[in-house]
């Protein structure tokens, strides 16, 4: 290869004499040279479509020590494979090729409805962490920026041996990522036997306005976003490649590809404002695409530049199947609906379709309605979209619209008027975001463009088949195409979000159990799932749950309080002793100041272990004054490591079902359990007797969710000491699970939340000592208060002793008095 050269001097416009010097030596030459030129091109144009003709590369392939090259099948030519649409050569580096390259060759790289290999340096090797990655070191070509000589080369390189397999191909950068499908739809809705340069179009910035050495109609695509060029491109540029390396004008590789396609190709760059949108191009440097992903600009491109991190590629990559498993699922919406309308005209039942063959011997679905595979069902599935599909029989179910301007208004929350949660406001920006995709899906034919300025408002709901949504939006209507229109509308949009089916699947310590030991698939099947009641997962085979199977470790702190550790035990002894559940029980009783009834205590717990012998359940006595961190960490001394705890306070009441979620749910090493617990009001408030209702009865005017409380908890005694334990330093009520909570966040110990409406706190008064520090103190008075009654309660309360609102209107007046 000759030596790269550059021309630091720019090419200067001819002047008036030049012009017309020029033009007379053309006419005198232009006669002796005609013929000449006709026959050459007559000759070179024989030869391309002789050697067209010929089966393989035109040009014997050049010998590189190329490893993992994509191999490529007797049938593989143009047009007649899905493999073999388009070629894409990223560009990268010897020091890149263990992180981005691996990171492009994993994601986007392995989807490609073509191949694809990473060109480098002549001394790159193939990196240990991603062996078969398909690597071409080019010869005599090094690392050093700018990579022009890298660039023709790579071009050389994939003509000379794909340039007979090939329709398109993509010029990519290490940085760039590509959504393959969409890239498909693209290249396949173009005439590839056409001479295409496509890619975001450039003439330079403001800084390099008139320095690139372009002519005023010449431009070149910008190589960040990729370049495609289409394979007759290719073939009028390759063999040029040389002059193009010898003639160079600048340092900028992209611009000195466009001036070489311009010149031997005679195309420019695609002059298209679209091509910003789909080939997008991010300034904010390596900040690019780090943060929300859920933008327009994101879902419109084909390809993202740049992504400067792999690990941003893998989250990205992650998204964007996010997207399509979304569009997958909208598509058997789409086919059960039709199936059902068809039912409806056909007059057949949609309840017996699972079981209906289109022709003898052949089901319209293939598979068993329980299995896996089953694609779900038509009645539930295929019921038309709109917001009619929920009748109500009776006034009772009919669901009230939640409306939503600045704040949202809900008559089923007990407090009306509240702000906007994130999960709502970011589920209507995404139904905003889908429908002006949607609006402006033909906007480019129809020569208008709209977009969207606010919402103004909007009503919401959810029945039992998805979320109704209707929304008032304030939107801009511009049309750019003949009579320049710009006009501000209104329209309302109503959108129903259809619920995809319930999915379930079966996990032990995390992992998905599919298939058996002995490589044969589960046959557990919906019905054996629920045979139990819904989500009470308790399977009746033969063979022992590996769930069900751990042992389940109480660790109970105790000071006082018999008569609750009296109904506690009585929990206890109905939900795992009788019915032969795996647990054990320690108990870490300390001796309370006033009540004297650590004898008796000690004295339940031997009766209940000689009652069940076999059972564990134990006593630690402990001195000095009750901690409940100390009495926890005292109990996990007791066990070993690989012991499934569970922290539990001697209120809280628990069925079979909350077992089975805290073996489930506690993965060892990797997940630790924290469930939500739901507290009891005060039942003499709520019902005015102190009985109350049924202890599992969940509502809002029985209890609430105590989403703050982290003192039931279960875990792994490793992970226990693996995050730190509790600060031992912590006397008295309170503080020490927030303080723990806080340890496990910071650590590399995952957490599970989850609301349990099976483990439940027992309504107790709640007395808070002077003794506690500030912040103890603060946090007992703060759920003193939470337990009283919900706001309901306490709202019809005062409504209906009008002494309290005119006691609080006189305290008021006081203390403004005061302070004035």
């Amino acid at each position: 290869m000759e030596e790269v050269t550059y021309h630091p001097v720019m090419r200067k416009r001819r002047g008036l004499a030049s012009a017309v010097l020029g033009l007379t030596v053309g006419l005198l030459l232009g006669f002796f040279i005609q013929s000449y030129r006709i026959f050459s091109s007559n000759h070179h144009q024989r030869a391309n479509i002789y050697a067209s003709s010929i089966p393989g590369p035109r040009v014997p392939p050049i010998e590189l020590p190329a490893r993992n090259l994509p191999k490529l099948n007797e049938d593989e030519r143009i047009n007649s494979s899905t493999t073999s649409l388009v070629f894409v050569g990223v560009m990268t580096a010897d020091k890149y090729l263990d992180t981005r390259a691996k990171a492009v060759y994993e994601t986007w790289g392995k989807e490609l409805p073509g191949k694809i290999a990473f060109f480098s340096s002549e001394s790159s090797t193939v990196p240990s962490n991603c062996l078969d990655l398909p690597l071409v070191p080019l010869p005599r070509v090094d690392d050093t920026y700018p990579p022009q000589k890298k660039s023709f080369m790579m071009l050389q390189y994939m003509w000379n041996n794909y340039g007979d397999h090939f329709e398109w191909f993509l010029r990519a950068d290490d940085d760039v990522y590509v959504r393959t499908d969409r890239l498909e739809k693209l290249l396949r809705s173009v005439d590839s036997r056409r001479a295409m340069y496509i890619g975001q179009a450039g003439r330079g910035n403001s800084e390099e306005f008139g320095l690139l050495s372009l002519e005023y109609d010449e431009n070149f695509c910008m190589g960040g976003p990729g370049v495609i060029l289409s394979r007759e491109t290719l073939r009028r540029i390759v063999p040029h490649i040389k002059y193009c390396l010898r003639h160079l004008y600048t340092t900028h590789e992209d611009v000195e590809l466009g001036r070489c396609v311009q010149k031997y190709a005679g195309i420019p760059c695609t002059w298209s404002y679209e091509m910003q949108s789909i080939l997008y191009h991010n300034s904010s440097g390596a900040q690019a695409f780090t943060g929300n992903l859920k933008k327009k600009e994101v879902h419109r491109a084909i390809t993202l530049h740049p992504v400067k991190s792999p690990p941003h590629m893998y989250r990205l990559h992650n998204y964007m199947r996010g997207l399509r498993i979304q569009d997958l699922q909208q598509e058997r919406l789409n086919v059960h609906r039709d199936i059902y309308t068809m039912a409806e005209q056909l007059g057949m039942s949609v309840k017996n379709l699972k079981n209906f063959e289109i022709a003898k011997g052949v089901p319209l679905f293939p598979v068993d309605p329980h299995s896996k595979e089953y694609p779900g069902d038509t009645e539930i599935l295929g019921v038309p979209a709109g917001l009619r599909s929920f009748e109500p029989t009776t006034s009772d179910e009919v669901i009230p619209w939640d409306f939503l301007s600045r704040s949202e208004y809900s008559l089923a929350d007990s407090n009306p008027r509240r702000r906007i949660h994130s999960d709502i406001k970011e589920g209507l920006e995404d139904i905003t975001r889908e429908v002006m995709a949607s609006i402006n899906a033909c906007s480019r034919q129809r020569g208008r463009v709209v977009e969207e300025r606010s919402a103004l408002y909007g009503y919401r709901r959810v029945d039992s088949y998805g979320a109704d949504t209707i929304l008032d939006l304030l939107l801009v209507y511009r049309k750019y195409r003949g009579r320049k229109v710009t006009l501000p509308v209104r329209r309302h949009v109503y959108l129903h979000q259809h619920f995809t089916g319930l999915e379930i699947r079966e996990t032990v310590n995390g992992k998905e159990t599919d298939e058996t030991e002995n490589g044969q698939r589960n046959d557990k099947s919906l019905q054996n799932l629920f045979r139990g009641g819904f989500l009470n997962l308790n399977f009746n085979s033969k063979e022992e749950d590996p769930v069900t199977a751990k042992i389940v470790h109480f660790i109970l702190p105790l000071a006082g309080r018999h008569e609750v550790f009296q109904r506690f035990l009585q929990n206890y002894e109905e939900i795992c002793l009788t019915s032969g559940e795996k647990t054990a029980l320690l108990v870490v009783l300390y001796r309370h100041k006033t009540e004297n009834s650590y004898n008796r205590t000690i004295d339940l717990i031997e009766q209940l272990k000689y009652k069940y012998r076999s059972t564990s359940i134990d006593v630690l006595p402990v001195a000095g004054v009750f901690s409940r961190a100390r009495a926890l960490d005292l109990g996990v001394s007791k066990l070993r490591n690989d012991d499934l705890m569970f922290f539990v306070d001697v209120d809280i009441v628990f069925t079979g079902s909350a077992l089975y979620r805290i073996r489930a749910n506690t993965l060892l090493g990797r997940q630790i359990y924290f469930p939500v617990v739901f507290s009891q009001y005060d039942p003499r408030i709520v019902y005015g007797d102190a009985n109350g209702r049924d202890t599992f009865a969940i509502d809002e005017t029985s209890g609430y969710w105590r989403q703050f409380g982290f003192g039931i908890v279960s875990l792994y005694k490793q992970d226990y000491r693996t995050v730190g334990g509790f600060d031992l330093s912590i006397r008295g009520w309170g503080k020490e699970d927030v303080d723990f909570f806080e340890k496990v966040i910071k650590s590399n110990v995952n957490i599970f939340r989850a609301a349990d409406t099976n483990l439940v706190h027992v309504y107790h008064e709640v007395e808070c000592s002077k003794d506690l520090s500030d912040t103890q103190l603060s946090m007992c008075m703060g759920t003193k208060a939470d337990t009283y009654a919900g706001m309901e309660t306490l709202a019809k309360m005062i409504y209906e002793n009008p002494d309290v609102l005119r006691f609080a209107k006189a305290r008021r007046a006081n203390l403004t008095n005061s302070v004035a």
